[in-house]
């Protein structure tokens, strides 16, 4: 018994609705050009958007046209602006967006100290989880500043694009730690007492941590810690804030996938998950569908029609047309058995697909393809 249908979606109406869009799905997918379409899509229909990405990929600039992307929101061009619509673009610096918590959060002096801190700067660069702290952090000033009727975030590939969701928990548990405790003590006994405090209550701890970084970089890491200690409580409530706010009726998540087990079997998880933190889930986007022109045309009817040509020597371009039908046509059936096991263990998630392109979308037009066929306005088939 063949799995059944899924639940059609609205895309269109999505984009009419929604504050915050949030695409999620394995990496190579595509869920760059997708978060791009759907935000062009929404501009021309009349939004004024902001397509926030955290992709480190730099593709989601090449297909707006734009030579990079960095921090600071900027204007696409060649947006049909007739409905009154806008497309902004963005591209998420982590550091640059740790700074500038840095930069409104403390007083000048104790700003320079932290930015000039090894620490902070390893923390700020490459610590693990500060982007996904980041991610939450600027998706929450994008929405506090009302200059966009709709954000799109395009998350990380693989299943890193939801430890976002963990992020305020994650932060909590490191500022409530152990460690933290212990670090903040001798930063807060100040001058001689630094080393007093330490040895009568934590003799092992330091001796262990001074004989691996040093005395110096033991006292620049417990400073720093101090230091970080009231705006890192800010951070932690403004990520509970847009945590929540994720949860909200005007946000929606879409899981992006392709034809395929592996991919297939990371939308599975990131439908589970979503539900499991009863995040609001839209639509699964399957991409590179292939699909013919000439459906009632069989694989089998194509490949005897092209091998009788070929046999008796005539029309050699039209049995090579066949041949590629005829793979199409395959391609196609595989796909939608594909599309069916996902659609056999969650029914109740609806599927958007989105046509396999002749080649990569790299322009405004590849990507208004791409949104028309999202809304189910079939763009140029690939074969």
């Amino acid at each position: 018994m063949s799995a059944p249908l899924p639940p059609s979606y609205d895309v269109d109406q999505l984009l009419g609705e929604a504050q915050i869009i949030v695409c999620c799905g394995a990496g190579g997918v595509g869920k760059t050009t997708t978060a791009a379409a759907l935000g062009l899509r929404a501009a021309e229909r009349g939004r004024k958007v902001c397509v926030l990405t955290i992709d480190p990929a730099r593709r989601l600039a090449q297909s707006m046209g734009l030579t990079e992307l960095d921090n600071t929101p900027r204007s696409v061009k060649g947006v049909d602006g007739t409905s009154g619509g806008t497309l902004d673009a963005m591209m998420l610096d982590m550091k640059r967006t740790f700074d500038e918590i840095v930069l409104a959060h403390s007083d000048a002096q104790r700003a320079q100290q932290i930015l000039a801190n090894p620490f902070y700067v390893s923390l700020s660069s490459s610590f693990a989880g500060t982007q996904e702290y980041m991610a939450m952090e600027k998706l929450g000033q994008l929405k506090a500043e009302q200059r966009w009727d709709l954000i799109v975030v395009d998350t990380p590939p693989s299943r890193s694009a939801l430890d976002f969701l963990d992020a305020p928990q994650r932060l909590g548990r490191f500022l409530d730690g152990r460690m933290i405790r212990m670090l903040l003590a001798p930063a807060k006994a100040g001058g001689r007492a630094y080393m007093k405090v330490f040895t009568v209550g934590l003799n092992v701890f330091t001796s262990v941590l001074t004989r691996v970084i040093g005395a110096q970089a033991l006292k620049d890491l417990s400073l720093f810690v101090s230091s970080l200690e009231t705006m890192f409580g800010g951070f932690r409530e403004r990520a509970d804030k847009t945590y929540q706010l994720l949860k909200e009726p005007g946000t929606a998540f879409l899981v992006v996938a392709v034809p395929e087990r592996d991919a297939l079997r990371e939308a599975a998880y990131f439908v589970e998950r979503l539900s499991t933190e009863h995040m609001p889930l839209a639509t699964m986007v399957l991409n590179r569908v292939h699909r013919s022109r000439y459906p009632a045309l069989s694989a089998e009817r194509a490949m005897a029609a092209a091998e009788s040509l070929e046999d008796a020597g005539e029309s050699p371009v039209a049995a090579a047309t066949l041949r590629i039908h005829s793979e199409t046509m395959r391609a196609a059936a595989r796909d939608e058995r594909m599309a069916r096991s996902f659609t056999g263990a969650h029914p109740q998630v609806p599927v958007v697909t989105v046509s396999a392109q002749a080649a990569d979308v790299h322009d405004l037009e590849g990507l208004r393809a791409i949104g028309a066929d999202l809304a189910g306005e079939p763009a140029e088939l690939a074969g």
